[in-house]
């Protein structure tokens, strides 16, 4: 006689407990089995017994139960995908007003802009692996930070990781971790998006402009795509002051396709409706 093993005996132990009818179940007499009383599915199976000793009758999912157990895992990937897209943007994106930067949040006074951020992160593929980034460039308050944010944001929500943050931020940390820079910049390289904004706005002392260097070299040796967003002009760009402008302007202008931001001064908008808002509450 074959032994019975611990597994062996759990499974008649399940299978005993899997005769029990509960509430929402009836016996079928005409196959002897459990079924769903909602969808008159089976709730149990027959299989040959171990050791060639009968048969068994454990139990199954009866469709409606498949149903709301596909339900409930297609939930529980929706939550944890959306635990892994808010734990990217928390580290990715360098202050909560970024998170409010998204193609459905676009007021629609740029529509050819917004088209060319959209085709960036459709043809992202491509992008990546022909290293092609953006040079959003144009006076203040034209919308290139936010249309950089809308990338950052839409392909994060694809699951990619993008790191947007600025030099100001960079230097920041360079100088508050001294003996982690290359790190840090290994770090930064990493990421398979990286988005400066307000570039030119840094420092221009000279251990500033060094540290500007390193990291745009870094980068540029990665051979991954960089977007940058700034209110230099081409022309400033292309007739930098000296040697040490020169050879930073120079990576950029050779990784980054320029995009010219033109266009109404949101930010000057958005303050002269604030003002007209607050008139209106003061009469009224």
């Amino acid at each position: 006689m074959m032994p019975i093993t611990e597994e062996v005996h759990a499974f008649l132990t399940a299978n005993a407990a899997a005769q029990i009818q509960r509430d929402d179940e009836y016996l079928d007499p005409a196959d002897g089995l459990l079924h769903c009383k909602t969808c008159h599915g089976l709730r149990q199976t027959v299989i040959p017994a171990p050791g060639g000793t009968g048969f068994l009758r454990p139990r199954c999912l009866c469709p409606c139960q498949s149903a709301a157990e596909k339900q409930r895992k297609a939930a529980e990937e929706k939550r944890e995908r959306l635990e892994r897209i808010q734990r990217r943007k928390a580290h990715g994106l360098q202050d909560r007003r970024l998170y409010d930067c998204t193609f459905a949040n676009d007021n629609g006074k740029t529509p050819g802009l917004t088209a060319k951020a959209k085709r960036y992160v459709e043809h992202w593929e491509d992008m990546k692996a022909g290293n092609i980034g953006y040079l959003l460039w144009g006076s203040v308050g034209t919308g290139k930070s936010y249309l950089a944010g809308c990338i950052a944001n839409a392909l994060m929500e694809q699951e990619i990781s993008v790191k947007m943050t600025n030099f100001a931020a960079v230097l920041n940390d360079l100088a508050a971790t001294f003996e982690g820079r290359n790190e840090y910049i290994s770090k930064l390289c990493r990421y398979p998006l990286l988005i400066l904004d307000d570039f030119g706005m840094e420092r221009g002392t000279e251990y500033g402009l060094e540290q500007v260097y390193n990291v745009i070299d870094s980068r540029y040796r990665s051979e991954k795509p960089l977007i940058v967003t700034t209110n230099l002009s081409l022309d400033e760009l292309n007739n930098p002051p000296d040697t040490a402008h020169k050879r930073i302007y120079d990576r950029v202008t050779e990784m980054c396709t320029p995009v010219c931001c033109s266009g109404v001064n949101f930010r000057r908008e958005k303050a002269q409706e604030k003002m007209e808002r607050l008139k209106k509450l003061m009469n009224d």
